[in-house]
């Protein structure tokens, strides 16, 4: 590219890439079980017991699961709700749905009541699967408060008029009502042939809805976001090559494989590679030490706010984590005395649930002078413009503006909202998030559009901040906002939830802010919160809603 061209970017042709297999969900777990069949795909601990899937055992499993759905009347097309953490029945439950034709709806372990009946309902889920208990929640008792009439004992199906579309539910753990428990779901497996799923796995195709995943609804209700097979295909097979992973990838995580991110890193990286996840059901840092060590774990999935936890878990210094291979020197665990470890992990990347994971990245391994501070360059088939937010006009390249992007892994669309609704003319998704494209053709995001501080004249990312505010000890959470002020427009306010038994002051984060960064970024002022306070979503980010007037309030006193 040369200067003072269009701000369009666009990645190798689709055709041109390898590393790729079949661009179904079924297809993609086909063929990665065909060709590890004996080797451990997972293995998972609970009640004191170690359960071990092979690859063979986790094509068998998914298929007991689809002969079971099929059995209860799903079809193709038909959606099929997962509501479980990261544990082995979460796999099956999933490529169970697609191997029987139907669509997978993923469900977040972290949803409250009201979350839980807006996804439900929004979804028109016909089948739940769903494990009873999480942490302090009881997911059978959440859906009788829904729908009472689900406890009716003596009942023999589930007439909903509160989920009008749901006529079964299958509970693992102890039942209530008119829900199934697990192993007699499994049973019905026995009354359909192998042979009927098969027909049904191939009469999918790549442009078939395959998945939907809900946005983590921080600003709003969650929106139901419908992937193609090929979407998620496409970046399961993807993933091995981000990270540029060997079969001796043994990838330890906890968080939500009901998230688009994680599903795709540690499910598709891990497995293309034919490696070995170990689950965590939630996350508890000192468990999860333990996990490691006696998994010999090679690599570990986190969020910026575990890495604080797990050093400071009680066992940090009695655990051996020297089997880590695929770890950031950068990241928290890489400080434990037993690792020595030079792996670059691909954290230059940009990408949104809406495009099933990322859309711009760079390898692990590519050389600074390459990626030169970006957010990556598109991945094959994808395309990126960025736009004026207001008239949508292209820029050119250098400007700051909205980044809209086009391409392979590009959503079906909202659930309920027309295609015409959600994309421009061109078929791009304007993604709300600002950013500029360099002459290489390189991204470099700049945060939320709607969350970007105007302050005495100048332009303020919250996300830049947030990047250095996060990596002082004792910052669990933060996360900056602009609040109105009569002579500057705006002032800078960082919001952050502490570690327990956190020193932290105001004069010791500003003084940290200030080594980082331009005198106008440092917060003018830094508020301290409780969990118990603010509303968090289940990734740990900080519900923007209501956080403003919040702010002001406390300002304000």
């Amino acid at each position: 590219m040369t200067s003072h061209q269009l701000a369009i970017a666009t990645g190798i042709d689709l055709a041109d890439e390898q590393g790729l297999g079949s661009l179904t969900m079924t297809g993609w777990l086909r063929e990665v079980c065909a060709r590890n069949e004996a080797k451990d795909a997972l293995v998972f601990q609970e009640h004191d017991e170690r359960i071990v899937w092979t690859y063979a055992e986790l094509w068998q499993k998914a298929n007991e699961v689809a002969r079971s759905l099929l059995a209860q009347g799903v079809t193709k097309g038909s959606r099929v709700g997962v509501l479980m953490t990261n544990r082995p029945e979460f796999l099956s439950a999933v490529w169970g749905a697609s191997l029987a034709g139907g669509v997978a709806v993923t469900i977040s372990t972290f949803s409250s009541r009201d979350e839980l009946a807006y996804m439900l309902k929004l979804s028109c889920c016909q089948i739940l699967l769903f494990e009873r208990s999480v942490l302090k929640k009881d997911f059978a008792e959440l859906l009788v408060d829904i729908d009472p009439a689900i406890d009716s004992t003596g009942a023999t199906g589930l007439m909903s008029e509160e989920l009008p579309y749901l006529r079964h539910l299958v509970c693992l753990g102890d039942p209530l009502g008119v829900m199934e428990d697990w192993s007699s779901f499994l049973a019905r497996s026995e009354s359909v042939a192998q042979t009927l799923v098969n027909k049904a796995a191939e009469s999918v195709s790549p442009a078939d809805p395959g998945a939907i995943f809900f946005s983590s609804g921080s600003t709003a209700n969650p929106k139901g976001i419908i992937n193609s097979h090929r979407a998620v295909a496409l970046q399961l097979w993807r993933w091995k090559r981000f990270y540029q992973l060997s079969d001796d990838a043994r990838t330890w995580s906890a968080n939500g494989f009901f998230w688009s991110g994680n599903f795709g890193m540690a499910i598709g990286g891990t497995l293309t590679a034919g490696g070995c996840l170990v689950l965590q059901k939630t996350f508890n840092p000192e468990e999860a030490l333990s996990i490691m060590d006696s998994e010999q774990a090679t690599m570990a999935i986190a969020w910026p706010h575990q890495w604080p936890q797990l050093e400071a878990a009680p066992n940090w210094q009695h655990v051996n984590l020297s089997s880590m291979k695929y770890l950031n020197p950068s990241a928290g665990l890489a400080n434990h005395p037993t690792v020595d470890v030079s792996w670059d992990e691909p954290i230059n990347a940009y990408g949104n649930t809406e495009t099933f994971t990322i859309s711009a990245s760079y390898e692990s391994g590519t050389p600074d002078d390459v990626i030169a501070g970006s957010s990556g360059a598109p991945v094959p088939g994808m395309t990126f413009k960025i736009v004026d937010p207001f008239s949508g006009d292209t820029l050119l390249t250098g400007e700051e503006g909205e980044i809209a992007v086009k391409g392979p892994t590009l959503m079906l669309g909202y659930i309920g909202t027309p295609l015409d609704n959600t994309l421009d003319s061109d078929g791009f998704l304007r993604t709300g998030d600002a950013g500029y494209l360099d002459d290489e053709g390189r991204l470099y995001w700049k945060g939320r559009l709607s969350d970007i501080i105007k302050t005495g004249g100048a332009n303020v990312s919250p996300a830049e901040i947030d990047a250095v505010l996060r990596q002082i000890p004792g910052v669990k959470v933060v996360q900056t906002v602009g609040v109105p002020h009569e002579n500057l427009g705006e002032i800078v306010v960082s919001c952050i939830v502490p570690h327990d038994d956190s020193d932290l002051t105001e004069d010791v984060i500003k003084r940290a802010a200030k080594d980082k960064l331009a005198s106008y970024k440092v917060p003018r002022a830094v508020l301290f919160f409780d969990e118990t306070e603010i509303e968090l979503t289940g990734s740990a980010k900080i519900k923007t809603g209501e956080l403003k007037s919040l702010v002001v309030e406390r300002l304000s006193q």
